[in-house]
């Protein structure tokens, strides 16, 4: 099993969940974060004063998958969320050792 942390666009998170969807993976976690990568923030003007935003908000998607999966999945989260521009985000794959659905106790990939 992997699990794919990607971080998008707040802008693309239903256009990803859609393409999920439609390769088979239904399952995720969403979180709404904060962060800058190479784009650094960028500047604003707020009544007169000019200040810079450091953090953007972002998407972060959490997903537990089988590793037959991966491949579709990224693909699916690359197409999607790409904007061809600056900032459009990362997506990392990690190892998951173990997953334990709590109600019925099972274990590994039928857990997820």
């Amino acid at each position: 099993m992997k699990k794919i942390e990607a971080i998008i666009k707040p802008f693309k998170l239903e256009e990803v969940k859609d393409a999920l969807s439609e390769v088979g993976i239904e399952g995720m976690t969403v979180t709404e974060v904060k962060g800058f990568g190479r784009q650094k923030g960028h500047t604003e003007i707020y009544r007169g004063s000019e200040y810079t935003v450091d953090f953007l908000p972002k998407i972060k998607l959490e997903l537990v998958i089988a590793d037959g999966q991966v491949g579709p999945a990224i693909a699916a989260i690359v197409k999607a969320a790409k904007t061809g521009k600056i900032g459009d985000g990362k997506i990392f794959v990690l190892p998951v050792e173990e997953a334990i659905r709590i109600r019925t106790e099972e274990k590994g990939e039928s857990a997820v």
